[in-house]
């Protein structure tokens, strides 16, 4: 039995939020940081009550706000496969972050004490990281407050790290002998890259060298402390917005989420004539990348999430091929609706890879991905994105009786790929691998297709629960007549299309347009951003 006056005095010292409803987006909680410590000590008791239901599994907690400005921050709660939070517990953790924001003092007791109960003779254990946000400490012991007072949880607080490193050893602390250790990371990835590059004779990029960008956050810190592991890297890599100390220029003027939104190069790099080096921007908590170069014309070219996603299809199909198992193993990319419609031509006409469509946020391409394929081939626009490689295509490979250089391409590359989730310092990895091999240049990369122009726009709503989408969020239901004027509107453009999404995480809708040529787009998008704002 819990402790009603204990339950009282936890709910006074860290829920000091009140009034305020919260709302579980695409990949957890997100909001200002100062609105935060409800939130926290709620997923302190939901990540126990997760770890409890799997019988004590270890289950994640990452404190994180991703792109997000400095100001802000976040929670991700993380399975003990990896995986996001099942989406069934999600509506759970929303009613109890409410509860504590608005219930009575009552109510707050027995619930808590009803969920506390349901998981006596059960210690849960909780593995848990944050990224370099200032607010990260003080939010960690809220979720410390609730984790440890009510359930006595076992807990591993690994400091800071990047989201793909806090999956890592949520992943394996159950596959391991002893306990997971931030190294293991940095070995495993190091040593597949290592392995690969020796097996197809790699001494140098095809290009004149990397520049990563870090949009000062955690993987600033972290890839300085990766490079040194890795040949033919350690000598021609430069790094820069790497200074995660400084709080405030968190993913200013830097980073993915800024370089694919405004198609410019990030504070740092300055457009050089002849410059033939490829470039890469994390975001803040290193779980997204995207990949850029200069062309002849010392102009901005982008290879996002798209563009990845084409790379490695390009390659595995290879590799299949080479290896008479393309058609033993099935292989398929899952997009979302943000997908340019000239790279879903290109995987579908060109390469003869299918593509499915799935819901904006990694948790449903990942499904998507599982369920599907053999071989999930998955990035949202942004850069966020894995392969999965199922058990049947570890089994068929492994059992391959002709050691050939495409069969042992084949078995390294899951070696090389975080699967778990979107990781920028493994996709880089991944990607420079790929283009090695090939020795394919930035722009050979990036001839690969010509993306349609395109826009994404964002419009500020009152209410955003209105804009409700069907179609994989392609299409609306609500409001009322609103699609149809949509439809009315790309039907004046030439390769048009345009779709209406409610923002995950604020009272505003992306408008996406795609068309011909940039003004079209641009057009388009005006268009469509006007008919959002007369349909509230």
């Amino acid at each position: 039995m819990v402790d009603g006056q204990l339950v009282a005095e936890l709910v006074e010292k860290y829920c000091t939020t009140r009034g305020y409803r919260y709302s579980y987006g695409t990949a957890g909680f997100r909001d200002d940081a100062s609105r935060l410590d409800t939130v926290m000590f709620a997923t302190g008791i939901i990540a126990c009550l997760r770890s409890i239901a799997l019988d004590g599994r270890p289950v994640g907690v990452m404190i994180t706000a991703s792109h997000n400005p400095a100001s802000d921050n976040g929670v991700k709660i993380v399975e003990p496969d990896g995986s996001m939070l099942v989406q069934s517990w999600e509506s759970t953790a929303t009613d109890l972050a409410n509860l504590l924001s608005s219930g009575s003092a009552e109510a707050i007791r027995q619930k808590i004490g009803q969920l506390a109960s349901s998981g006596s003779g059960v210690r849960p254990r909780l593995v848990v990281g944050r990224d370099s946000r200032v607010s990260g400490p003080r939010l960690l012991q809220c979720l410390l407050g609730s984790a440890s007072s009510l359930f006595q949880a076992q807990i591993r607080d690994y400091g800071l790290l990047t989201t793909p490193q806090l999956h890592y050893p949520t992943s394996r602390s159950l596959s391991m002998d002893r306990s997971v250790e931030e190294e293991d990371y940095f070995v495993d990835f190091s040593s597949a890259w290592n392995e690969i590059t020796r097996l197809h004779d790699v001494e140098g990029l095809p290009c004149a060298g990397l520049v990563v960008d870090c949009a000062n956050g955690v993987g600033g810190l972290k890839i300085h402390s990766f490079i040194p592991r890795c040949r033919v890297l350690s000598g021609t890599t430069t790094v820069i917005n790497d200074n995660c100390s400084d709080a405030e220029s968190l993913n200013r003027g830097c980073g993915a989420d800024f370089v694919k939104t405004n198609q410019r190069l990030p504070t740092g790099i300055k457009e050089t004539d002849g410059d033939s080096r490829l470039y890469c921007s994390f975001d803040g908590d290193a779980d997204r990348v995207v990949f850029y170069y200069l062309n002849e014309d010392s102009k901005f070219q982008l290879l996002d999430g798209d563009r990845i996603s084409a790379l490695l299809a390009y390659f595995i199909a290879q590799l299949l091929e080479q290896s008479g198992l393309r058609s033993v193993l099935s292989m398929g990319v899952v997009q979302t609706a943000y997908a340019n419609g000239s790279s879903t031509k290109y995987l579908q006409n060109q390469l003869n890879v299918p593509v499915t469509c799935a819901k904006t946020g990694v948790k449903h391409l990942h499904h998507e991905a599982v369920s599907n394929y053999d071989v999930g081939i998955y990035f949202e626009a942004n850069g966020h994105g894995t392969v999965i490689f199922s058990d049947r295509f570890h089994d068929t490979v492994g059992s391959q009786t002709q050691d050939s250089l495409a069969t042992k391409t084949l078995r390294l590359l899951p070696q090389l790929i975080n699967q778990t989730v979107g990781d920028a310092i493994s996709d880089m990895l991944a990607v420079l691998a790929v283009l090695s091999i090939l020795k394919w240049s930035p722009s050979r990369w990036g001839k690969e297709f010509t993306d349609l122009p395109n826009l994404l726009n964002k419009v500020i709503v009152p209410d955003r629960s209105k804009f409700i989408a069907t179609d994989q969020e392609r299409r609306l239901t609500s409001p009322a007549g609103l699609q149809e004027k949509i439809d009315e509107a790309v039907s004046r453009f030439r390769s048009a299309r345009s779709f209406v999404r409610a923002s995950g995480t604020e009272d505003a809708v992306r408008v996406y347009a795609e068309a011909a040529t940039q003004e079209e787009a641009n057009e388009l998008s005006a268009v469509v951003s006007r008919l959002v704002l007369e349909s509230c």
